[in-house]
């Protein structure tokens, strides 16, 4: 058969009748009311999210095999039977069916057959995948994670080269101390200055805060020393846990003293008390029942600890001071407390600053290496069995709420999303497992390894091998999405944030 009637459209292209059908539901839905702007505007951010990152990063598969002169037979979005596509030269560019990931098949490589489909049999052998020497294979296997980290490097690099950097307490001192909390409990006070934390000499905020997010199911002891009029004081203080949308989370109850930044609503949720109360976004939030706000967690807390039917705002906008007095809802958390609920999502505006090339970059890799630390953290925590899977993995479902709370933050908030994902997609594909990147760079050591002593894989071991990964992979994406669908259907008493870990895909 040749490459020319493999390719060729079918005479009934799934894209005819799966298209329209889309179409026609969502058409359902919103006359029934089940979707709304505000859902369109987190489905549309989770597209372009998940697919944005997929692109990427089989684009750098197809980009260097392009450079190599190898064959690209498919370069798919989605696995499965193909919707919608368009053939140019030797490749046929297609969406298909499970939008779980895309691949690249190269010509002459029928590894991956049984999720690719076989490839065409009259492929020149100097276009052929399988017969270029390893280091090739290498390149063009390492290429697809190598471009997602490059797109997380980039997102915070050319952002910082155009509005500046964040610039962050140098020292981290104690603004508020929260109610009740695990730190005033242990002695923590407004005012003081950790200089200590977990052994670390001059913590910055974002170690500490970060290390307190990524809870244990059963919270261990943070060591704390403080500096209080000149004394240095150890205090121990176990985090509490909180699930905060279907996501479990670690606070101490501390506020960190950034100064007076300006703190905004980023947007307000419909048929809430803030809609009703017609606040409305980039309102800049001055005090809460009269007492002045100074950044983003102090006014999530004042709402939160807030055990009144109405709240009291002081808000500026266009220049002119408003008060607001809005009605609150209530939810409980997991261990029954009354939690204040207003309706909108609440921004800062950080200062920034230009730090030139050196300084960007120096903030681009920080801050990838601390989403990595905390992911890491979070793995190890659930390998060791400190941490539950159920509070470690995510998957479709999850990252579609992560996608959708940032949509809320604008292009900022999405970039930062899909700057997190891609990071993510590009790590766990370097995992050595069977049908990701990783995998095969790993069967390629082996190769390499066994060839210094004159034996080589057969074809039929590497489709064992393939097959049990393929089967991994699907056990852990299933996996994943049961996670995801029984967290929805778990109380729900927060706003969201994005995952600890991602499932991998390819």
């Amino acid at each position: 058969m040749s490459d020319e009637s493999k390719t060729a459209k079918p005479k009934f292209p799934l894209s005819r009748i799966i298209i329209p059908a889309l179409i026609a539901l969502v058409a359902i839905f919103w006359i029934k009311g089940y979707i709304n702007l505000g859902t369109v505007k987190s489905i549309l951010a989770f597209a372009f999210i998940l697919c944005t990152a997929v692109v990427l990063h089989e684009f750098g598969h197809f980009i260097v095999a392009k450079l190599f002169k190898i064959r690209v037979e498919t370069f798919s979005l989605g696995f499965g039977p193909r919707i919608v596509g368009r053939k140019w030269g030797t490749t046929d560019y297609r969406i298909s069916a499970i939008p779980l990931g895309g691949y690249v098949k190269l010509g002459g490589d029928e590894s991956n057959a049984p999720i690719e489909g076989e490839g065409a049999s009259d492929i020149p052998p100097e276009e052929q995948f399988n017969l270029r020497p390893r280091w090739q294979k290498f390149l063009v296997a390492v290429a697809g994670p190598v471009m997602n980290i490059l797109t997380a490097l980039a997102i915070p690099f050319i952002g910082g080269l155009l509005w500046g950097v964040p610039v962050t307490p140098t020292s981290p001192l104690v603004s508020d101390v929260l109610p009740n909390s695990a730190a005033q409990v242990a002695g923590i006070r407004p005012g003081d200055k950790i200089v200590s934390f977990n052994g670390e000499e001059n913590p910055a905020w974002d170690d500490i805060r970060g290390d307190i997010l990524v809870v244990e199911d059963k919270p261990k002891p943070r060591q704390f020393v403080i500096e209080r009029n000149g004394e240095r004081i150890p205090i121990t203080v176990i985090p509490t846990v909180r699930r905060v949308d279907k996501e479990t989370i670690g606070e101490i109850g501390i506020l960190p003293d950034y100064g007076d930044v300006p703190v905004v609503f980023d947007s307000i949720v419909e048929g809430t008390p803030a809609a009703k109360a017609s606040l409305q976004p980039e309102d800049r939030l001055l005090a809460v029942n009269g007492d002045a706000i100074h950044n983003r967690d102090q006014a999530m807390q004042d709402i939160r600890a807030n055990n009144e039917d109405q709240i009291h705002l002081t808000i500026e906008r266009a220049g002119k001071q408003i008060e607001v007095t809005s009605n609150l809802d209530h939810v409980n958390d997991d261990q029954g407390n009354k939690i204040g609920k207003l309706g909108v999502n609440i921004g800062e505006i950080i200062p920034r600053q230009k730090v030139g090339l050196s300084g960007t970059f120096s903030y681009a890799v920080h801050s990838n290496v601390q989403i990595m630390r905390l992911t890491g953290k979070a793995l190890k925590q659930f390998i060791i069995g400190e941490r539950s899977a159920r509070n470690t993995l995510s998957g479709p479902v999850g990252i579609y709420r992560a996608a959708s709370a940032s949509a809320d933050q604008g292009w900022s908030g999405i970039f930062g999303m899909l700057g997190f994902l891609s990071l993510n997609l590009g790590v766990f594909n370097l995992l050595p497992i069977p049908v990701l990147d990783g995998g095969a760079i790993f069967l390629l050591l082996v190769e390499a390894i066994l060839a210094l002593i004159g034996m080589k894989l057969s074809m039929r071991v590497r489709e064992r091998i393939q097959q049990v990964g393929f089967v991994m992979l699907l056990l852990l994406m299933g996996f994943a999405i049961t996670n995801d669908l029984i967290k929805e259907v778990s109380h729900n008493p927060e706003e969201s944030k994005p995952p600890a870990a991602s499932a991998p895909q390819k």
